[in-house]
């Protein structure tokens, strides 16, 4: 018989290994945060004003793995367009509370509509969404096509995704799934992060804030969390805001292995009214490896 119980052993101890790796991780220092916090109804959310002290809004929505510094080239040139940017970080990122629940869309528009709130934005607004964060905004400009100017998705999730056996897996199977990405998707995305930290980018240290990230609390669960209850289509969301007449600007990235470039077909029936572009040689890692590109092709619009 003590071969079970040391089986029974062995079996406890694998089950609770990511239960205390993500006990030894920390929250990230925020004194070292630039920028301010917001104390929203489900935590604080930290954000910061990119550009002059007045002009036109714009306010940028981040994706599912990368923080607010993503946006800073895009914010900056944005800047130089006249534009006041509102960056902030998503619940479970960078240096935002990670509060309990599920973290889909729902729950990031209310974060969204808080942090407009706090901040006396009202109307007018230039909504910018990047791969997580584009279905965030496109669910809160369908929500309130009133309050927004126009809308710019980078490699936007709600349309089309590719997506492995194995990440599908994860995210579909609880427990063991929950037990397969709190132990392989660490690894797997330190190994990918670290083999692109000598690729060109146009925010410098967006390697080592990403890694950096692996190490938060929080994060992981965020992630799963995210990515089992944000994948859904926008279909209903783009038909209305196609109907509503909001101005809808699409950018895919030429090479993105996770947002493919069949959401160029897939958006176009939505919304024809939609004015998409492929960025050549992008990636996924649009706004901060082709920001500039982007900008420089929203020129005309931007300054309307």
């Amino acid at each position: 018989m003590a071969w079970i119980w040391l089986i029974a052993a062995l079996l406890l101890v694998l089950a609770l290994l990511p239960v205390a790796l993500e006990l030894r991780r920390k929250m990230p220092d925020r004194t070292a945060a630039p920028g301010a916090f917001a104390r929203l109804a489900s935590g604080q959310t930290h954000y910061q004003w990119i550009g002059p002290v007045r002009g036109p809004v714009a306010v940028a929505v981040h994706g599912q793995t990368t923080p607010s510094p993503a946006w800073y080239s895009v914010a900056e040139d944005l800047g130089r367009l006249g534009y006041r940017v509102l960056v902030y970080d998503l619940y479970g990122r960078g240096y935002s509370d990670n509060p309990k629940g599920r973290q889909d869309e729902a729950h990031f528009v209310i974060q969204l509509t808080e942090l407009l709130a706090d901040q006396g934005i009202g109307e007018d607004i230039t909504l910018l969404g990047y791969s997580m964060g584009g279905g965030i905004a496109t669910r809160f400009a369908a929500q309130n096509p009133h309050r927004i100017k126009r809308l710019i998705l980078f490699a936007s999730a709600g349309v089309d995704v590719t997506e492995g056996r194995l990440s599908r897996f994860m995210r579909e199977v609880p427990l063991l799934g929950d037990w397969l990405f709190h132990m392989a998707a660490h690894g797997q995305f330190r190994r990918q992060l670290r083999a692109s930290q000598n690729s060109p980018a146009e925010v410098p240290e967006i390697a080592g804030i990403q890694l950096a990230q692996l190490d938060r609390r929080g994060f992981w669960p965020a992630v799963l969390s995210s990515a089992r209850h944000g994948l859904d289509r926008m279909e209903a969301e783009h038909r209305k805001l196609a109907s509503d007449g909001v101005p809808v600007v699409a950018l895919w990235g030429e090479l993105d292995d996770v947002i493919p470039i069949s959401s160029v077909g897939r958006l176009a029936q939505w919304n024809r009214n939609a004015r998409q572009e492929v960025i050549a040689d992008a990636g996924h890692g649009l706004p901060y490896t082709h920001g500039r590109a982007c900008i420089a092709l929203l020129g005309g619009i931007l300054r309307e």
